[in-house]
């Protein structure tokens, strides 16, 4: 597939060095690292919010999670994030082996915040390997009324069952997957960038909406398929219940 590239996720390990690169080379969206765990906050995070706004750019903030008290971290994220109503938020939740954020801590951590911002269902929630280990092939229909960041570095995808769909795809971390792995304006050497299906006007539309990509309607999901066989024959069907992103 061909990557569109609209998002950038950085921190400060590879801040932005010119957002107003970054918007010309055609990337409409940021997310940036605010925290981690209870105490930890980026301390570049302020001033690059400042500089991408300046540029124009959608801004948003994401947390990573650890094991630590879930009400302790949402304070910390909220404390610092400078969230307003034109901010995404996230949670990124991968592995961590020094304290590894579990199945009902990443699901209390997102009502938490969700319910101090007063914006229900619109934390965006980042994993990879860490969702689909925790919830395993069963839908979760909580975290399936959020938005997927998947991160898989391939030249496609598979979400975990809760999900249809991702929302935004990281492609990249800089090193693996597909090609570009590199923004005007950011580090030479490679930045997570994220794949977006839609076009800038669709993604400023849904920043901070809550809402993703369309459900495929249950009816679209059902196909028949008429078989005419001579009598005494038995035909077996087996459905392949892996569906690619």
């Amino acid at each position: 597939m061909n990557i569109n590239l609209l998002v950038v996720d950085l921190s400060h390990w590879d801040p932005a060095e010119d957002y107003a690169q970054v918007k010309a080379a055609g990337v409409c969206g940021v997310v940036y690292k605010a925290t981690q765990g209870t105490g930890y906050r980026d301390s570049t995070y302020l001033k690059q919010r400042q500089a991408a706004l300046k540029a124009g750019l959608l801004w948003g903030a994401y947390h990573f999670g650890d094991g630590s008290d879930p009400q302790k971290q949402v304070d910390n994220f909220l404390s610092y994030a400078q969230i307003d109503d034109q901010t995404l938020f996230s949670l990124d939740w991968e592995d961590n082996a020094s304290s590894q954020m579990k199945l009902d801590g990443a699901r209390r951590f997102i009502e938490l915040c969700e319910q101090e911002l007063g914006r229900v269902n619109e934390c965006v929630v980042y994993s990879g390997n860490t969702a689909k280990e925790f919830l395993g092939n069963r839908k979760d229909p909580f975290f399936g009324a959020h938005r997927l960041w998947v991160a898989q570095y391939g030249n496609s995808c598979v979400c975990q069952a809760s999900w249809d769909h991702y929302w935004l795809w990281q492609y990249t971390d800089g090193a693996y997957g597909p090609e570009p792995h590199t923004v005007d304006g950011c580090s030479p050497d490679g930045i997570d960038c994220n794949h977006y299906d839609g076009a800038p006007d669709e993604l400023a539309a849904e920043w901070t909406s809550g809402v993703g990509p369309a459900p495929v309607p249950p009816s679209e999901l059902v196909v028949t398929i008429t078989i005419d066989v001579p009598p005494g024959i038995t035909v077996n069907v087996v459905q392949n219940p892996a569906v690619p992103c």
